[in-house]
């Protein structure tokens, strides 16, 4: 069984993206490894060479910032470095630029890639996510933030990056049947220092909407308000061993009134049938046919 992984970047130092953390915690799940590393406004290309890994194949690119439409770049940068891998490779693993797969899931990935790699019915893995959202302290829990996504696929070319990259498909618009596994993506996005977050939010509404609508919507504050979370919840588990020096260097303070929350009376209704009735109306951008432990 041989495993690929793949990812993009661009602007990593600049908006102080964990791109290092992310490869490296996935690395020792794969022979080799394809980012595709867009033209940037710093020393992002020089970040990713610095890894110590003879691992990974760098693909320089340009982006098209025409593409403000749904996030669509995102797709065209993730289907390059995922048409790079070569066909004698069996599994890709896909990791974006925030997100850290803890190593404590490792063995379970392997198990569930060996289980399923000559199934055909299963085109990827689902994986869970936490959404870690002001430091990394505390979890998004309200109904907004998704729960699973695809992050480990077949080497199926007719499998490509879905709208804005969140997820995938493959043929004509069809979604991926997949098995759901017993592991998690930390993703980080949200958790910057506010001056960081803040200069992200224009930069990162830009991929999906006009000047005029990010003009319009992102505060011209130099510093980004985190008050505005509906609902969350304290992390008691540990962060992936790579996040341990980013965690370290932690240099602001976020603190949450946990009794209080702002979900709509929507959102609660989901979360009470989900959690008595067992009944989840999320989107679901995938088809689980098998469930592995």
């Amino acid at each position: 069984m041989k495993v690929c992984g793949f990812s993009f970047i661009r602007n990593a130092v600049l908006f102080d993206y964990p791109i290092q953390e992310a490869m490296l915690s996935i690395l020792p799940l794969c022979d080799e490894f394809f980012i595709a590393v867009g033209q940037s406004d710093d020393e992002t290309l020089a970040l990713i060479k610095s890894i110590d890994s003879d691992k990974i194949r760098i693909i320089e690119t340009i982006w098209d910032d025409s593409l403000r439409e749904g996030g669509q770049v995102l797709a065209v940068e993730t289907n390059k470095s995922f048409q790079a891998i070569p066909d004698d490779y069996d599994w890709c693993i896909y990791i974006q630029g925030d997100e850290v797969i803890h190593e404590k899931y490792h063995e379970n990935i392997k198990n569930a890639m060996e289980r399923y790699c000559h199934e055909s019915q299963i085109d990827g893995l689902l994986f869970d996510y936490l959404h870690f959202y002001g430091s990394y302290d505390y979890v998004a829990t309200s109904a907004k933030w998704y729960k699973h996504e695809i992050r480990i696929i077949k080497n199926n070319k007719n499998i490509y990056s879905y709208r804005d990259a969140q997820g995938f498909r493959k043929d004509d618009d069809k979604k991926l049947n997949v098995a759901y596994i017993d592991a998690s993506v930390y993703h980080y996005g949200w958790v910057k220092p506010p001056k960081n977050m803040q200069a992200k939010q224009k930069t990162f509404h830009k991929l999906w909407h006009d000047d005029q609508w990010v003009d319009k919507h992102v505060s011209d504050g130099t510093e980004f308000d985190y008050s505005g979370i509906d609902q969350l919840a304290h992390f008691e588990g540990t962060h992936p061993m790579v996040m341990a020096d980013r965690i370290e260097r932690l240099n602001w303070h976020f603190h949450r009134d946990l009794s209080h929350n702002s979900v709509s009376f929507k959102d609660k209704m989901k979360q009470f049938l989900k959690k008595y009735l067992g009944l989840d109306f999320s989107y679901r951008n995938y088809v689980i046919k098998d469930t592995f432990r």
